[in-house]
């Protein structure tokens, strides 16, 4: 293991707890809570298959390596589909989770700067970001700036702006295929479950695991966060070499996310996707 080396961080500045994102959040969990007395295995099924389609497919493939990252490129029309899927995940629209997600690369546990900075403590980096917002990470006229490719598009201003609607025809056809136990199941829990998952790689991986690559930052491979992920717990990897497609590296660092890439690939609808580089796949030998 490698030593870790950090950037010292700045100052963060006050900030003021946001009630309603509270409520909401404890709302969610509440209901979630009830899963229990709605359990069926279909119901399970759904959520699991539901939390890999909008986790994996669009908030790891769609935001995350093809929006924010540019690590390959696919037709428009199956950009838009990926986002719009990475959207009915409830963790923003496509320009905000973009623009904070390149803060954080940018600034890299600045207590100011990087909005779920891990300097800042496990529960900062989890969850107390979005409970204590910062105007760089929500106002929308100023993160817009961080991701200005994506921003003149009048698709994703729309999804940005109203993502939230996209909740509304999910849990219509869930009632309609399976009743409450389905929206409990494929709507609230999967939410809740897909949340505290993509937080871990904000909180998690950068305080436990291995480090490869000694990048000034503390990063960390972490395989179980990784098995919940869907690939983005080989977080260390992903540090030192953002824009690229796959975050496992090793045939036993399990990328289920990069699977789905090449799969794309072999079809012909993935192009230019980034591979490590050959100097960087050595040291691994």
């Amino acid at each position: 293991m490698t030593q870790v080396m950090t950037r010292p961080p700045t100052q963060p500045t006050a900030a003021k707890l946001h009630w309603s994102v509270l409520g909401f959040f404890g709302l969610m969990h509440g209901i979630a809570l009830l899963a229990p007395w709605f359990f069926s295995w279909s119901a399970l099924g759904v959520m699991v298959l539901l939390h890999w389609l909008f986790g994996s497919i669009g908030i790891c493939l769609g935001y995350h390596r093809l929006l924010t990252h540019r690590s390959l490129q696919v037709p428009k029309w199956l950009e838009y589909v990926l986002a719009t899927v990475g959207a009915m995940a409830l963790q923003g629209g496509p320009i905000f989770w973009v623009a904070g997600h390149r803060q954080h690369h940018l600034y890299t546990e600045d207590a100011e700067k990087d909005p779920y900075a891990a300097s800042r403590g496990f529960w900062w980096s989890h969850i107390l970001w979005m409970l204590y917002p910062e105007p760089s990470v929500f106002d929308r006229q100023i993160y817009r700036s961080f991701a200005p490719d994506i921003a003149r598009d009048p698709y994703y201003l729309w999804l940005d702006k109203y993502f939230l609607l996209l909740q509304i025809p999910v849990a219509i056809g869930l009632f309609a295929l399976g009743g409450w136990s389905f929206v409990i199941y494929g709507s609230v829990l999967r939410i809740v479950t897909l949340w505290h998952s993509t937080w871990l790689i904000n909180s998690a991986t950068h305080m436990w695991g291995k480090r490869r690559f000694n990048v000034d930052d503390g990063s960390r491979n972490l395989w179980w966060t990784a098995l919940l992920t869907y690939g983005e717990g080989w977080h260390n990897n992903h540090h030192a070499f953002p824009n690229v497609a796959p975050a496992g590296w090793r045939w036993w660092e399990v990328d289920v996310t990069w699977w789905a890439i090449r799969t794309l690939e072999v079809v012909g609808l993935a192009k230019r996707v980034v591979r490590p580089p050959a100097d960087a796949l050595a040291q691994l030998r």
